[in-house]
């Protein structure tokens, strides 16, 4: 089965799904960070996510894909997140900015793939579109970190925490877990990396979500 993880350099989660056995690919504009150049697409997303399309990998094959039986989405959260909503309301940046930003993030929400998540961090799309369907946190599949992500969802069941360490994080120091927040701006590539035990609980439970849909449709 064919899996599109959008606006994802690190390959993280394209590298999980590549583990299970699923045909994976990352997507950016940036290079990717994760060490696997034949499962990456340096490319501008949009292009890509209705399926019936052809692309190059970095490592130079040419693919095909008829369509995606899953994307994972990341859209950028620099104009969307609530920590900077103030900044469009006092006039400081353009609204078109966060107009932009969550056209694209609907355009995820709205493509031609009967399951998809998207992904952000708590952002103002909680009211220009809907609530999410779920908020997690690293510290619910074995991280020592807070850090809200929320996930909306069609065709997907809720993630189910693996290893929730919240009482071992509580006893560390607010700097500890919360250090992704105290990185400073100039990190904000690794700020948005997704935690490997969060990857890997999406490949696990919406990988076997999806296979069983799919025995259960060829009996």
């Amino acid at each position: 089965m064919n899996v599109l993880i959008a606006c994802e350099e690190s390959q993280r989660v394209c590298i999980a799904f590549r583990k299970r056995g699923f045909n994976a690919y990352s997507c950016d504009i940036q290079y990717c960070s994760g060490g696997r150049p034949e499962w990456h697409i340096q490319e501008d997303v949009t292009r890509l996510i209705n399926g019936k399309q052809h692309f190059v990998t970095m490592d130079g094959a040419y693919h095909v894909i008829d369509k995606w039986d899953l994307i994972i989405a990341h859209p950028p959260c620099t104009h969307l997140a609530v920590s900077g909503a103030r900044w469009f309301k006092e006039g400081k940046k353009p609204m078109q900015l966060q107009d932009e930003a969550a056209d694209f993030f609907m355009m995820f929400i709205n493509a031609e793939c009967e399951h998809i998540a998207v992904e952000n961090p708590i952002c103002v799309m909680s009211t220009r579109y809907r609530k999410p369907d779920q908020i997690i946190n690293p510290y619910q599949f074995g991280h020592l970190e807070q850090k809200k992500t929320c996930l909306w969802l069609k065709g997907l069941p809720k993630l189910t925490e693996t290893n929730n360490v919240y009482n071992e994080m509580m006893q560390l120091p607010k700097k500890e877990r919360c250090k992704i927040w105290y990185m400073g701006s100039n990190h904000s590539k690794e700020r948005s990396k997704t935690f490997s035990g969060i990857a890997t609980a999406m490949a696990k439970q919406w990988g076997d979500y999806l296979i069983n849909l799919k025995n259960e449709s060829e009996v």
